[in-house]
């Protein structure tokens, strides 16, 4: 599969880059999304960690809006993968893991027809499956704190996260 090695030139390096952002609110949460949304270059995956109610759908919904999407974006809590094919740029594919019986259960998801799609992958819950996802391109983890979030962006690229605005 040729789409897969492409994920691999960005995952050679450690994502030993990071930033923290205090999201006040649901708006400050999309605002970040569309954010990154706006730098994310293809082929990307962008693991997406926190608690049930951390915000990481909030967070792919505003992704999805930066990204060009003006459709509805629901969780795939139940369908397990949101594919956004449409989306300007390169598709989108969102995944939620929460309910994964087995990392192995990726093969029957269609995970590397994803990834040759050569197009961006969110992945809600990734610890599920961990050993058997690709590193990510870059790792956001949401934290509940005082009446908002925190989000931490962990990257390879340096240059991403200063394009980032507080």
């Amino acid at each position: 599969m040729p789409g897969p090695a492409r994920y691999t030139r960005w995952m050679t390096e450690a994502l030993s880059h990071h930033r923290e952002f205090e999201l006040s609110d649901e708006t400050a949460t999309l605002a970040l999304g569309s954010q990154v949304a706006g730098k994310a270059q293809v082929p990307q995956i962008i693991f997406l960690r926190g608690d049930l109610g951390a915000g990481k759908t909030t967070f792919s919904r505003g992704f999805l809006r930066g990204r060009g999407h003006d459709g509805s974006v629901k969780s795939p809590t139940y369908t397990l993968v949101e594919p956004y094919e449409s989306v300007p740029g390169g598709p989108v594919f969102h995944l939620d893991l929460y309910r994964l019986g087995d990392g192995q259960e990726l093969a029957y998801l269609g995970l590397g027809d994803y990834l040759s799609a050569e197009g961006i992958l969110l992945i809600e819950w990734p610890e599920r499956a961990e050993a058997q996802l690709p590193p990510a391109t870059l790792d956001i983890t949401l934290t509940p704190e005082g009446s908002g979030r925190k989000a931490t962006v962990r990257a390879a690229d340096p240059a991403l996260l200063e394009a980032l605005s507080d």
